[in-house]
């Protein structure tokens, strides 16, 4: 079967490369020190140290910040440029992006990447799985529109002050540029289809 989809033209996920050297890459080439780049986002330097050194992960908030700052979209950090016309990210082996833990414990948020990254894509697609306790960690806003479809679980979103909580089954829909943020209230681990466009 995976002989005959190669010849049709699918591709499979490829591994994705650390994010920490990804970001380091991207400040060096803009010729900033940690300490310019960490002043800039009003973090310290030792935060910025281990997360380029894959020794923490970031918040989605620091991580959004990171990126706007280095002039790059979060979702090319993925780097799974597609080479194929169809790609295929089968169950357990779609590129994933975890975020800030706490302690040795889960990342506050992971993405499952859905749509390899492309320049001048106009859709970005991930699974957000969130563990109890976990979410955006801070107030995100940007320029488009998200719409979001709940598959497990239980998040409160929180756009533009107002708060619902949306369980399994339900979908959501809000402009981008509304300050936004989400957090899992319930007992089990959310897992959220969301969708971005344009990618940010």
């Amino acid at each position: 079967m995976r002989e005959l989809e190669k010849v049709m033209g699918v591709e499979d996920a490829a591994e994705t490369p650390s994010l920490g050297a990804q970001l380091r890459h991207l400040r060096r080439l803009k010729g900033l020190r940690l300490k310019d780049l960490a002043l800039e986002l009003g973090c310290s330097e030792s935060m910025l140290s281990k997360v380029e050194n894959d020794r923490a992960d970031p918040s989605l908030h620091l991580l959004h910040r990171l990126a706007e700052a280095l002039g790059t979209p979060v979702q090319a950090l993925f780097s799974d440029t597609p080479k194929a016309p169809l790609t295929v990210y089968r169950n357990g082996e779609r590129p994933v992006l975890a975020l800030e833990r706490r302690g040795s414990g889960p990342p506050l948020a992971s993405f499952e990447r859905m749509i390899p990254y492309a320049e001048g894509r106009t859709l970005n697609a991930n699974v957000h799985v969130v563990p109890p306790g976990g979410g955006s960690n801070g107030i995100l806003r940007h320029v488009g529109e998200e719409v979001g479809y709940v598959v497990e679980g239980t998040i409160e979103l929180v756009v533009d002050g107002h708060a619902v909580v949306i369980g399994a089954g339900s979908s959501f829909f809000f402009q981008s540029s509304l300050p936004h943020s989400y957090s899992n209230i319930g007992t089990v681990v959310a897992r959220i289809v969301w969708v971005n466009s344009p990618p940010y």
